[in-house]
């Protein structure tokens, strides 16, 4: 990793690092505008949507920690591992392309079912 943070690596781990302290709106000025995120459930164009499907989870984020993180100066690749509100051990992958400095792809990797089955309990309560 670069000492300016001019790496793919360096912008993951301070989006990273944002998202998982419940600062998304800092986390957010490091996506680009026309930001494409794959995850679970489909695909996602521009920054307002990654927001929407972003932001909530980063805000029941109770615990996470790095488990693994590669990158050069434009693929970076994050494991974690998090707990939330409504489950816990909830491991996620990320896999980060940045240009000039700004993310402009991102696929992230984690298990919908527990998630699911979380929501499903609290509404039959």
């Amino acid at each position: 990793m670069s000492e300016n943070g001019s790496t793919a690596l360096a912008v993951a781990l301070a989006y990273y690092r944002a998202w998982s302290s419940h600062d998304f709106e800092l986390a957010m000025t490091y996506v680009a505008g026309d930001i494409v995120c794959q995850e679970p459930s489909g695909r996602l164009v521009g920054a307002p949507a990654f927001r929407e499907f972003m932001g909530p989870f980063a805000q029941i984020v109770t615990r996470s920690e790095v488990i693994a993180a590669f990158g050069d100066d434009h693929v970076a690749v994050l494991m974690y591992d998090t707990d939330t509100g409504p489950v816990q051990d909830a491991p996620g992958a990320e896999c980060l392309t940045v240009v000039d400095g700004m993310i402009t792809h991102i696929r992230i990797i984690f298990d919908r079912l527990p998630f699911a089955a979380a929501r499903e309990a609290a509404a039959s309560k």
